[in-house]
């Protein structure tokens, strides 16, 4: 199965090389990174005696933000380990040297699911492990890890009921892809149960919580009162829209202009998720006819009633000086939908507001929502009555701030228990 699927992969590139051609010509996105995916990577020196080479993958920026504070905590646990942090995507790779330059040993791109990149990368990187983070099953990479005797984890696994009844009409072939694996570390017992019932063996199959929950502040208290300082946010309070997808810069934008009409000093900072379509929401900006400036500008709040935040690796910190957060990707009638993670907003002790499509974070909502730490709205209207319930109602408001602590109390651990499972096999 293994070789139709490679000359299957290479029959397809073909088909389509005219069109890979065209969008590699114009786009930067596409083309970065795209020689070291196809295989040429530099070989690294050879390892010192008696440590591991640790290669932590994460496809793109929510998969880098998820496994940051387990790649500091496998740094603190091994210290004369190497570790490779890869990425997929140029946003992600970007993030990675934001928060985790200093931490790797190395940061690269993941090759693509071709045999000779595969083959390729495992001859210059030589590890002793790879931790795929997330559910990323990639055939070859399955294949040679294990032939060339890498050991092969996922961790932080999840799969949606849609994803699992796709697997399932390949489960014959994903039967053999998921035995290469060493261990399997479900976020929950619904996730374990479906990637077994996919093909995986049972007995690699473990469930480790979320460590989307592990995380913890980026900066002290102390550096987030010289940030509100810095820009000059005073005693106003901050919406933040968050990761916006197209069609949600205008809802968060309609939204904030009808609660300015009652609280005339509330902020907005707007947070677009894809680095391409800055342009696009600065004129939506424009249109208002309110002050604004841009981040990459260094633009603050003292005559500015929002700011455009178009630089990366900024928007955790951001969340410091928040009062309320809309985190986007959440309204499918306007994107792909999925949603995007609530918990680097709630860890400041920041209630979320989300639109009705969070199937990505489903489990996350779901604890959150228990409280009153994150709330979904379906439509326009609740979404503008609800943030005015924050800013009128302060009883409600702290009930929720109050709600984002607790969750983290009873939620944290998921990081320490993958990697004692790691360290076990």
């Amino acid at each position: 199965m293994i070789q139709i699927y490679n000359i299957g992969s290479i029959i397809l590139a073909l088909i389509f090389s005219p069109v890979i051609l065209i969008v590699f010509s114009l786009s930067a996105k596409f083309r970065a990174g795209f020689f070291q995916k196809i295989g040429f990577y530099k070989k690294l020196e050879t390892k010192k005696t008696g440590t591991e080479r640790v290669v932590v993958h994460a496809v793109s920026v929510g998969e880098v933000n998820a496994v940051e504070n387990f790649v500091k905590t496998l740094r603190e646990k091994a210290p004369v380990s190497e570790i490779i942090l890869t990425t997929t995507t140029k946003t992600g790779q970007e993030v990675a040297n934001a928060k985790l330059k200093d931490v790797a040993d190395e940061i690269l791109y993941f090759p693509y699911d071709f045999s000779f990149s595969v083959n390729s990368f495992l001859n210059a990187i030589k590890p002793d492990k790879i931790i795929i983070a997330e559910t990323e099953i990639w055939p070859n990479i399955s294949k040679y890890a294990s032939k060339k005797g890498a050991a092969l984890y996922i961790i932080n696994g999840r799969i949606s009921p849609s994803s699992h009844n796709g697997y399932k009409k390949i489960k014959f072939f994903l039967k053999n892809v998921l035995a290469n694996y060493t261990k399997i570390l479900m976020q929950t017992e619904g996730d374990a149960r479906r990637i077994v019932d996919i093909g995986a063996p049972e007995r690699k199959v473990s469930v480790m919580g979320n460590v989307k929950f592990d995380i913890h502040k980026n900066m002290s208290e102390e550096e987030a009162k010289t940030l509100r300082k810095n820009m000059e946010l005073n005693d106003d309070r901050l919406f933040v829209a968050a990761s916006t997808h197209k069609g949600e810069d205008e809802l968060a934008l309609s939204v904030y202009l009808s609660a300015k009409e009652q609280f005339p000093k509330l902020k907005l900072l707007i947070a677009p998720r894809h680095p391409e379509r800055f342009a696009q929401v600065e004129e939506l900006i424009k249109n208002t006819g309110l002050n604004y400036s841009k981040r990459s500008a260094n633009g603050n709040f003292k005559d500015n009633d929002i700011i455009l935040l178009d630089t990366m690796g900024e928007l955790a910190k951001l969340y410091s000086l928040a009062y309320v957060v809309f985190v986007g990707g959440s309204f499918s009638n306007l994107n792909r939908g999925g949603g995007h993670n609530p918990l680097e907003a709630n860890i400041w002790g920041v209630p979320v507001i989300s639109g009705p499509t969070v199937f990505n974070f489903k489990d996350i909502y779901k604890s959150l929502i228990q409280t009153k730490a994150a709330a979904i709205v379906k439509d326009e209207a609740e979404f503008k009555n609800l943030l005015l319930k924050f800013l009128q109602d302060d009883i409600f408001y702290h009930k929720a701030c109050d709600d984002t602590k607790k969750i983290f109390d009873t939620s944290r651990g998921a990081v320490d228990k993958a990697i004692q499972e790691i360290d076990r096999t």
